[in-house]
């Protein structure tokens, strides 16, 4: 079935938003996955529960706490209300919730690459005077690049097939905040979207299996690279 104006919005609007969420939650997925790698402080265990919590609460659960927050009701957003800026049921509001629904999964990614570093390359950067930010930007930077892809691969993969949380937050509006997977749940319950439905369904596939790929073949070359 031919996709519609709208459907072709929610497409565009879907990849908008996964990418500026992967965009502005790499900084933070970093330096983050460096803390918990490379730092012993007080509360460490408390700041891994708090990353990792979106993992096990369902989507909606956190869509409703980022609606208190952002509402006129929630601190966060009467600063923003005083400042003239309405966050929900806007776009924006959508690439909060997606970024933080998949905030946990870059971080993960990006810490395991960084624990794959051998410590006696930093051992001896240390031993030859080299500073904290010195190792951090050419060693654990550089060496971490497997895990960064990865990272933002799958935040990227699933931030377009993000939907409690954004409803939740950004509302279903066409043309505004309706992405893939809104647009495929407004068809699925009306009578006769079932074909419409499933051509979304496919098109997200194709978007997904296209992520996946490039992903691979980007840590291949990135292997062999290092490997040579």
């Amino acid at each position: 079935m031919q996709l519609t104006t709208q459907d072709i919005e929610a497409i565009r609007l879907s990849l908008q938003i996964a990418l500026t969420a992967t965009i502005v939650s790499l900084p933070p997925g970093f330096m983050v996955a460096w803390l918990l790698s490379f730092r012993n402080f007080r509360g460490k265990v408390l700041l891994e529960v708090f990353i990792n919590l979106p993992l096990t609460l369902p989507p909606v659960v956190i869509g409703y706490f980022l609606l208190l927050m952002l509402g006129r009701n929630g601190w966060p957003g009467r600063l923003l209300d005083a400042a003239g800026i309405q966050l929900v049921f806007t776009w924006q509001a959508a690439v909060i919730a997606a970024a933080t629904i998949g905030f946990p999964l870059m971080v993960r990614s990006i810490r395991l690459g960084m624990e794959s570093i051998n410590p006696q390359i930093i051992d001896a950067a240390k031993s030859l005077g080299s500073s904290k930010p010195d190792i951090l930007f050419t060693i654990v930077l550089p060496l971490s690049l497997r895990g960064i892809l990865a990272g933002s691969s799958l935040m990227f993969a699933r931030s377009l097939g993000e939907f409690g949380a954004t409803i939740m937050v950004a509302g279903n509006i066409p043309f505004v905040t309706q992405t893939i997977p809104l647009a495929i749940y407004e068809y699925a319950s009306s009578p006769g979207g079932t074909g419409m439905a499933m051509t979304l369904c496919i098109v997200s596939v194709t978007i997904s299996v296209i992520v996946l790929f490039l992903h691979e073949s980007l840590t291949r070359r990135i292997q062999r690279e290092a490997e040579g």
